[in-house]
């Protein structure tokens, strides 16, 4: 008997609850910060295998969309580093790993992981909630159900990044010119993120990786955590 898509997700949640887990408490309780931190780009590429481990359908558009999500990810952060046309004023540390135009690649991969598992949580949020109504035939191809995907998903994806910003900042991972971060970095979140979910709504990709919600949820909690007692 082969192994389950249930068991993979079971495994891939409780790998990355040990992994999160693990990294906040030796983070703010151990003499090793330095070494739990240096560890970020090896815990995202985990989630990043992990994620892919669990998407049922990998496809040539999935493929296509998280190349895509990578790309524009690489170029809009280059752009804000070297103009600060986008987002603001702003530099990345060594943390992230190896660079391309001063920006880590992991910040490419970041952008396809957030965009993905925030559009997959508005999409199995909706069909939760709507349940009896997101059965019938054609339910997520209407204007309305994707909109709220889009916009919501945006939303998600934008709360996020505020979120993670202070933790990001104290650990390392970049830096601002100005003390405080602008209000203009959240806006092209969410216009970037806006366009990338447009792309993930209408691309044909298998929208249901439950993993993904939990990686969403288990980041959030741990930027979270970090962010109250650092």
């Amino acid at each position: 008997m082969g192994i389950t898509n249930k068991q993979i997700e079971n495994v891939s949640v409780g790998i990355a609850l040990l992994v999160h887990v693990s990294g906040a408490l030796g983070i703010l309780f151990t003499p090793y910060k330095d070494w739990f931190v240096a560890f970020t780009p090896l815990n995202l590429l985990l989630m990043l295998f992990l994620l892919i481990a669990n998407q049922r359908q990998r496809n040539r558009p999935f493929w296509i969309f998280a190349g895509i999500c990578f790309a524009a990810g690489m170029v809009t952060e280059m752009i804000g580093v070297h103009t600060g046309w986008l987002f603001g004023h702003y530099q990345y540390g060594t943390i992230m790993g190896p660079k391309l135009a001063g920006v880590p690649l992991m910040i490419g991969v970041y952008w396809f992981v957030i965009v993905f598992c925030s559009g997959t949580f508005m999409r199995l949020l909706i069909e939760r909630l709507f349940r009896p109504f997101s059965i019938l035939p054609g339910f997520f191809d209407r204007r309305s159900t994707r909109l709220v995907i889009i916009f919501d998903g945006a939303i998600i994806a934008t709360c996020f990044d505020l979120i993670m910003e202070p933790t990001a900042i104290k650990l390392g991972f970049w830096q601002w010119d100005g003390l405080i971060v602008p209000v203009y970095n959240y806006v092209c979140w969410f216009v970037i993120s806006l366009a990338l979910l447009i792309l993930f709504q209408y691309i044909a990709i298998d929208k249901k990786n439950h993993f993904a919600v939990h990686l969403l949820i288990i980041q959030l909690l741990f930027f979270l955590a970090l962010s109250f007692y650092l």
